[in-house]
């Protein structure tokens, strides 16, 4: 006897681009509360587990830039406009990591909920300030969203390396951006530290948690320049599994996993993976020539387990924020180029982009009051989505 196939339940939501990312956004009362149901709805819209890594029968791109959930909502704290979650979804694994958040895809968060009756569109041109609340690290993000003839402005002049076409500049202020999550800004202290991982030996590393925790290492550590393009990279199965087990290490140091295997099992989006080194000519995957006066210096970054074919928004941030430190490995390499305005020029595998850092020291402590950094963001297809 053939089984009555069960109906699709259709879940109303729009499929957005946020910076060099994309992802599906929902609003929270259009699914069930955190748990268990949520994420299976979520990972069955996506598409995902899937063991041939293509998402096919979901909304997922097959990739970390484009395996990503926002659910946005009504603000639960005093100050703060509306509230959002992001959830990095594994492409064959049946996981959503809620433990970080997408830079990129903050950029769009403001403009859904205008879209959708979140937020009120205000009626006169200009800049609308919105100030949102990431539960899942537990800091306030602030955006500029330009607003013309009373709707969001989507179109514009602005060029972001990564996305083909222009598009209306957003800027993202991540307040107060140290320590997000459960780890301080410098979780060991230390603006520089050594790994000790076996079989592979000892790497210098900065452990810094500003916008996502990051475990940054000079390319040449593990034997790259800093200037490779994805292919270079993520067709290494050899070197991704070295670069895993620096980051996972790097987890455990941070006191983000217990163990090396419980940061690759359950906490694969974070901490990233950041290569740094000094300006090096290369040509982008655009084919867009970076030389080394363009730049203060080289940023190639892993996420879930791959590189990343630009940088990740709050890997942005993580590096602005680490190049204000005073003695890691950021601040060291990029200190000869590097311009007073506080803005950090760098150049990453689909060009480069500019981010800036306000921090301050009272005795030992650092403390970062703002960094900055620009994005776009634009509505893909708006609609419903079947689970």
């Amino acid at each position: 006897m053939t089984q009555k196939p069960l109906a699709q339940r259709p879940i109303p939501a729009v499929f957005m681009r946020g910076g060099t990312s994309k992802g599906v956004f929902f609003r929270s009362d259009s699914l069930p509360p955190p748990g268990v149901e949520r994420d299976r709805i979520l990972l069955r819209v996506l598409g995902s587990p899937d063991p041939y890594g293509k998402q096919i029968d979901g909304m997922g791109g097959a990739s970390s830039s484009t395996s990503k959930v926002i659910i946005v909502g009504p603000p639960s704290r005093a100050g703060v406009d509306i509230d959002y979650c992001f959830g990095q979804v594994s492409v064959d694994a049946p996981l959503i990591d809620w433990s970080g958040n997408c830079g990129n895809l903050t950029a769009a968060v403001a403009p859904f909920a205008m879209h959708t009756g979140l937020l009120p569109i205000p009626s006169k041109d200009g800049i609308a300030h919105i100030r949102m609340w990431q539960s899942g690290i537990r800091k306030q993000i602030d955006v500029h969203v330009p607003i013309t003839d009373g709707q969001v402005q989507e179109l514009g002049d602005f060029e972001l390396d990564g996305v083909t076409f222009p598009a209306a500049e957003i800027v993202i202020d991540f307040l107060d951006p140290g320590g997000s999550g459960d780890a301080p800004l410098l979780p060991t202290g230390n603006v520089r530290d050594i790994l000790e991982i076996p079989g592979l030996g000892s790497f210098e590393v900065s452990l810094v948690n500003a916008g996502n925790p990051a475990v940054i290492i000079e390319a040449r550590s593990i034997g790259l320049s800093g200037n490779e393009l994805q292919q270079d990279i993520n067709s290494n199965i050899e070197l991704l599994a070295r670069c895993e087990a620096i980051r996972a290490h790097g987890a455990v140091a941070m006191k983000l996993a217990e163990t090396v295997e419980d940061a690759t099992r359950s906490r694969p989006a974070t901490p990233k993976l950041a290569l740094v080194a000094p300006p090096t000519a290369y040509a982008a995957s655009s084919g867009k020539v970076i030389s080394p006066d363009m730049v203060d210096l080289n940023v190639r970054m892993l996420s879930m387990g791959v590189l990343h074919h630009a940088l990740p928004g709050t890997g942005a941030i993580t590096i602005g924020v680490a190049g204000a430190l005073s003695g890691t490995l950021v601040h060291r390499i990029a200190q000869a180029s590097h311009s007073q305005s506080g803005a950090l020029r760098v150049g990453h595998p689909s060009g480069m982009l500019t981010v800036s850092a306000q921090v301050e020291k009272s005795g030992d402590q650092w403390n970062v009051l703002k960094a900055s950094v620009s994005r776009s963001a634009r509505r893909l297809m708006t609609g419903e989505v079947f689970n």
